[in-house]
């Protein structure tokens, strides 16, 4: 597979509408041929009889049962703050007196 070259470098920098310096153009190429590179010895090896995966475990998504569960108080909620006031925690105000 061939490299990719400065002037097509620069091409994608532009499409993707990033300015580059003569020099990251330089090192980019050399990084992005790397890369384009061992993409395609891992096309070379990947055949029809080798299964596309995306991990390299088995894994399954762990579901339980949506169901309503006791929760705290709102008196145990507020036991451990710092400051409340009406039933609410107190916080600082960060945001000017708009509301």
């Amino acid at each position: 597979m061939p490299s990719l070259d400065r002037d097509e470098v620069a091409r994608v920098a532009a499409l993707a509408r990033i300015d580059l310096s003569e020099s990251e153009r330089d090192r980019l190429s050399g990084q992005l041929s790397a890369i384009v590179e061992a993409v395609a010895k891992v096309s070379e090896v990947a055949g029809n009889d080798v299964p596309a995966t995306s991990h390299p475990i088995p894994m399954s998504n762990v579901h339980r049962t949506d169901e309503i569960q006791p929760s705290l108080t709102q008196e145990q909620a507020l036991a451990g703050a710092p400051q409340k006031e009406d039933g609410r925690f107190t916080v600082p105000q960060i945001l000017g007196e708009e509301a």
